[in-house]
Formats: C-alpha cells, sequence, structure tokens
C-alpha cells in the first residue's frame, strides 16, 4: 500500500509550468559507465577487505553476500532504477558537505545515487554507496527535514548496521544447522519444533532491526545538530514519516470516474462501478500465527519521537516546520511531476492510472496527466491480452485497502479488453 500513499499528499499550491513537463531524461550512458566502472572497483575491494577481517567459513560466506549485492545492484543500475547528474544531484551533495564541515566521523568516499522511487526513503550500502529516493523531496517539506533523514542514514553507517546483520546473519545460519540436524534426528513435533525455530529467529531479528533504528535515530541526531540545521526538524521530519505510514487515501469520486471515461465513442457505464460483495466473508475468524508488532523492523514512530527526546532535552518543545527555500520548492515540483514516470519505470501501471486521476481530480497538468494515462491503459491492455494482467494491477483485498482503492480495482477489474483498449486508444491520440 505504501507506493499509494507517496503522492497522495495535497499541496497548498498547484504546479504550474510554462508548457508540459518533459520527464527527466535517463539516457545518461556515460555517466551510467563510469558510476559502474567505480562502483566495481568498490566491490571487489570490500569483498577482499571481508575475507582479510574474516578469515575462514565467516569470510567466505560475508563476500558471497557482497557479490550477490554487486550483481544486484549492478542490475538495478542498467535497468535506470537511477538518474545522474540530475537536479537533485547538487543538493543531496550540498547538504551532505554541511553535515561532514564538523563531524569527521562521516565517510568522505560517499557515492550518491538518486532512484526513481516514490516512496520517501534513503539508505547507505557497505561500500558508501548512498541513495536517496525521489520520493523525499515530494513527501518533506525543506532542506533541514532532507538533511534528517540523511543523517539517520549515516547514523547506521558510521554503526556498520548492514556488516553487523551480515554477520549475525551468518552466525544464526550456523546455530539454525545445528538446530535442524537435531530436529531431523527426532521424530517427535517436528514441525512445530521447525516452526518455532522460524518464529525465534524473525522474532530476534525484527527486534535488532528496531534496536538499530534507535541506535541510528540518535546519531544521526548528533551529526544533525552539529551542523547548521534547525534542530526541531529532526523531529517534524520523524512526524512527515509518520503521517506516510498513517495516511488515508484520498477519495476517488464517482464524478471523476464518469468525467474521464465518458468518451465519445464509448459512453460510461454504471455497472464498471460495481463491487465485489466480501459480506459473506468472515475476516474475524482468521488469525495469524506470527505476531506482526513483533515482525516490524522499523518501531512505531511516535517511540522513536519519544525516546529522542528523552535523550535530547532540547527536542521536547515541538516547533512548526521550516518554511522550505526557493530550490527546495523547485525540487519538491519536480519531484511531484516524476511520479508517474517513476510507476510507469517500475512497471505499477494500475497504481499510475490511480495516481493520474487523483492527479486529474485535483485539476494538476491536465495534459500532462493525460497523457499518462493514456501510456497506462496502453500497457494494462497489453497485459489482459497476454493473460498476465494480476502482474500490474492489484487484486481487490478488503482487508488491507481504502475503499477508494477497493472501488478503483473493481472498476479496473470490470472492464472488458475492448473498453480498455479504447480509453488507451482515446487518451493517446486526444488533445488537450
Amino acid at each position: 500500500m505504501k507506493k499509494l500513499i507517496s503522492f497522495l499528499f495535497l499541496y497548498a499550491f498547484i504546479i504550474s509550468f510554462g508548457q508540459v513537463y518533459q520527464p527527466i531524461d535517463t539516457a545518461d550512458y556515460a555517466q551510467r559507465k563510469d558510476f559502474l566502472k567505480i562502483f566495481s572497483v568498490n566491490a571487489e575491494n570490500l569483498i577482499k577487505k571481508s575475507k582479510t577481517d574474516y578469515s575462514g567459513k565467516k569470510g567466505n560466506e560475508l563476500s558471497k553476500y557482497y557479490k550477490e549485492f554487486e550483481k544486484d545492484f549492478e542490475g538495478k543500475v542498467k535497468e535506470k532504477d537511477f538518474v545522474f547528474n540530475s537536479v537533485f544531484d547538487s543538493k543531496v551533495k550540498s547538504l551532505i558537505e554541511r553535515l561532514k564541515k564538523n563531524n569527521p566521523q562521516i565517510p568522505q568516499n560517499l557515492k550518491i545515487l538518486v532512484a526513481k522511487d516514490n516512496t520517501p526513503n534513503a539508505y547507505c550500502f557497505a561500500d558508501g554507496t548512498f541513495v536517496i529516493n525521489m520520493g523525499l523531496f515530494n513527501w518533506l517539506n525543506n532542506d533541514d527535514q532532507l538533511a534528517a533523514v540523511i543523517s539517520h542514514e549515516l547514523g547506521h553507517k558510521i554503526s556498520e548496521h548492514t556488516l553487523k546483520t551480515l554477520l549475525s546473519i551468518i552466525d544464526q545460519d550456523q546455530m539454525d544447522r545445528t538446530v535442524v540436524q537435531s530436529i531431523k534426528s527426532t521424530k517427535e513435533n517436528r514441525n512445530q519444533r521447525a516452526f518455532d525455530v522460524l518464529k525465534s529467529r524473525i522474532y530476534r531479528k525484527g527486534a535488532e532491526n528496531r534496536r538499530q533504528e534507535m541506535q541510528a535515530d540518535s546519531l544521526g541526531y548528533v551529526v544533525f545538530k552539529n551542523s547548521d540545521f534547525k534542530k526541531t526538524e529532526f523531529i517534524n521530519t520523524l512526524k512527515r514519516l509518520e503521517d506516510f505510514d498513517t495516511i488515508s487515501p484520498r477519495t476517488l469520486k464517482v464524478e471523476t470516474y464518469k468525467k474521464y471515461f465518458n468518451l465519445p465513442q464509448q459512453a460510461f457505464k454504471d455497472k464498471w462501478l460495481k463491487k465485489e460483495d466480501f459480506s459473506l466473508y468472515n475476516y474475524n475468524h482468521f488469525k495469524e500465527k506470527l505476531d506482526k508488532d513483533s515482525l516490524k523492523s522499523h518501531p512505531e514512530i511516535v517511540l522513536r519521537i519519544n525516546n529522542l527526546k528523552k535523550i535530547f532535552p532540547e527536542l521536547k518543545t515541538d516547533v512548526a516546520d521550516e518554511k522550505p527555500s526557493d530550490s527546495y520548492k523547485t525540487l519538491e515540483k519536480i519531484a511531484r511531476m516524476e511520479t508517474l514516470p517513476n510507476f510507469y519505470h517500475s512497471e505499477d501501471y494500475g497504481v499510475g492510472i490511480y495516481a493520474s486521476l487523483q492527479f486529474l481530480q485535483d485539476e494538476e497538468e491536465e495534459k500532462y496527466y493525460k497523457n499518462w494515462l493514456g501510456k497506462c491503459f496502453a500497457k494494462i491492455y497489453e497485459a489482459r491480452k497476454n493473460y498476465n494482467l494480476n502482474r500490474y494491477l492489484d487484486r481487490v483485498d478488503p482487508k488491507n485497502q481504502s475503499e477508494s482503492y477497493q472501488q478503483f480495482l473493481n472498476f479496473m477489474w470490470n472492464l472488458s479488453l475492448d473498453e480498455i483498449k479504447n480509453i488507451a486508444d482515446y487518451y493517446r491520440t486526444e488533445k488537450s
């Protein structure tokens, strides 16, 4: 559900460009090639270092993880999941330089990448590759809040949480093998004992992840407050991310469907909005074996905020968000306009249609979003024709989806192949 949420925050202003917005060009072959060359060298050095620092089986297992990561990440770079030398790069680099001034513990070899991902997130890998998602620019409110997220991730890097997690996995694998052999040697309660091993491992992993998040908050805040950013924006950043975790999508009105799908050659049909009846399904009887709360990798945001306020008294008083700089406002607008190109790139065509309708309902850049509506419907048509629509369009899930999104999914699944094609053709040729 999170991929549905990042574009739903209603801004106080409507983006206005003099002409139809042109998405960021990803034909940056030279820059991508240069990055991969440096990345490959650094990855090999990291693998050699792991074998030197950790002899025997542990070193071999650690280097195996790094090799798998290197291969996977190189694939993402080649698939253009990241943009190079974009308008976002200079902003991120300038913020990191401000953080470095009074924080010599920050690694000097960070390599910055901006991901075509709408979720407000960032992460730093063991080799010093630092990834910032475009969704952060769209979701956060100013430079200070972006710097707060970067500081948190630097807290992970300074603490070498990635390395520690991998070492813990390697140690736990060895312990589990011993337990599994013991289970195999007896016939009684094998299934239950095996499940208990799995459950115990998952719970321990969740608890360790939560501890690391708390630690990264504390270390990140120290980095943040040593710089020239407003201290209270660190707490405000967590509040913004809490909104991302909890905000309910705005309702897509029936009038919006009728406005954009009542076409000259295909009149709107009320039956398209018919919902599947789930009243006979009794979800109260469903009971999961695992405790969901114990599986969360991030502590509840409110607990993280309270923890910081307890450790750092200067954070106890809540203060309103800082106003964004003009440069941040510009990047915020661009990130918002990149929402649809990003969904299209990740093949989230169903979500792309839902997002387009949300923007159109708000009367934002009508020509631009109608064009994306056509592109996404064309992909949905191809998927429906090839019997693989499930890959690009969710099924209705009453337990985990808003009423608005369920209505949208019912609408999409109610359309026939020809009706989908007619909509795709109309919006790919329609001129505003």
